[in-house]
């Protein structure tokens, strides 16, 4: 259904608001983490990071089935269905008596989050194309990183004045606020005409398309080393932080760094993704975060930093990772028009499984150290380097044929 009046603007706030509902379920709940595992009587410290795993898991792996189902019901049904579990489940966490069942709890809500990421992320590629794709994720992303820069700060003030509980109770009241304006305000963007039957034929049809694209597929696949990379900085932020830096419940402030230096860089990728390209942005703040991460490892070999110097590098380094996610995303995206729900779902499913996987391996081996996240960082980049490798047949820094026309902004005024 048609919501006449939606702007450009409110559209990529609308997209920012449901991309942060996943980031919510992350962020808010890093202060609280050593509270559930004590409710809980988690033992090993490093478990405590399931409650983020287990979450990403479930966002990561059904998103495989909500790719055929977008393409063939639309856009708006999955974001709707899947608010409206998401509050569901938010609301019912608090009341869980064992840290198995809130772990039941965070999968579904995983699982309700996939739903709302496929649906949108569809709707955004049934509207632009290359690179103003790419300019559209970079601003809708710089908004949406306000969560993880206020959120763990938000949490640590819930937990100054309430319990643990409290926490999922604000994150019900906010996922509901989005859902109110989602339901009154989001246009249906795949037109009839586009809809493809939901068949085994057709589906295996789609899933052949997005696999066969070898730059494509090699792109797509880039994002979950991309999301390891954050996932690696985000499980053992708390013990970084806390237990290394001894910053106790002023922690937020210095995790805040991170995004703050993200939104940086996110905006400044949609001011220069025009001029340079999406392949050239890429492939060069890549190379820039594998030295930048070779030189902060060789640091942490030698003694732990002081906390100054590792917010600077945290400053430095981890802005390079942000022109990586969008760039790839639409490059990944952009022959894929046809089956974009289907390509928004298997990529959407490797990189959050793929990258699940790495930040809880990294949040595991941590010792006390810094030198096992930072020796993630180095490999998880070379990884990417990699797959930029495969899909460009061993040349960087191409032009390709990315379409920089202007957007198809088919629900504006």
């Amino acid at each position: 259904m048609e919501r006449k009046g939606l702007s450009r603007r409110e559209f990529v706030t609308l997209v920012a608001a449901l991309m942060a509902i996943e980031a919510l379920a992350l962020d808010i709940m890093l202060p609280a983490l050593p509270e559930i595992g004590a409710a809980f009587q988690v033992s090993d410290p490093n478990d405590r990071s399931l409650v983020l795993t287990v979450f990403l898991i479930g966002f990561g792996l059904p998103q495989v089935l909500f790719g055929p189902l977008s393409d063939r019901f639309g856009r708006r049904p999955p974001v709707l269905i899947g608010l409206a579990v998401y509050l569901a489940c938010a609301l019912a966490s608090p009341a869980m008596g064992n840290f198995a069942a809130l772990l039941s709890l965070r999968f579904a809500q995983g699982v309700a989050a996939a739903a709302i990421r496929v649906g949108i992320l569809s709707a955004v590629r049934d509207r632009y194309q290359g690179a103003a794709m790419s300019e559209v994720m970079s601003v809708a992303m710089s908004i949406f990183l306000l969560v993880p820069l206020l959120m763990p700060g938000v949490g640590q003030i819930i937990l100054l004045f309430g319990p643990w509980q409290l926490i999922f109770v604000a994150m019900g009241a906010l996922a509901a606020i989005v859902g109110l304006w989602t339901l009154l305000r989001l246009p249906e963007t795949l037109a009839l005409a586009s809809r493809r039957p939901l068949d085994f034929a057709s589906i295996a049809d789609g899933f052949s398309r997005v696999i066969r694209n070898r730059a494509a597929f090699s792109y797509g696949l880039s994002g979950a080393f991309l999301l390891g990379i954050i996932l690696a900085l985000i499980n053992t932020s708390q013990q970084v932080y806390v237990d290394i830096y001894r910053l106790g419940p002023y922690y937020p402030l210095a995790f805040a760094a991170m995004p703050a230096a993200a939104i940086i860089g996110f905006l400044t990728n949609s001011r220069l993704v025009a001029r340079f390209g999406m392949r050239r942005l890429a492939h060069g703040a890549m190379l820039t975060f594998l030295t930048g991460s070779i030189l902060w490892l060789a640091m942490v070999a030698v003694a732990t930093p002081p906390l100054w110097l590792f917010l600077l590098m945290v400053v430095l380094v981890t802005p390079m990772v942000t022109f990586g996610f969008p760039n790839t995303g639409a490059l990944a995206m952009e022959p894929l028009g046809e089956v974009a729900g289907t390509a928004s779902a298997i990529f959407g499913a490797i990189q959050t499984v793929g990258g699940a996987i790495l930040g809880w391996a990294v949040a595991q081996s941590f010792d006390g150290t810094l030198v096992p996240v930072m020796a993630s960082l180095c490999l998880f980049g070379a990884c990417v380097l990699a797959c930029f490798l495969v899909a460009e047949k061993g040349r960087l820094f191409g032009n390709g044929s990315v379409s920089t026309a202007p957007a198809l902004d088919a629900c504006a005024p």
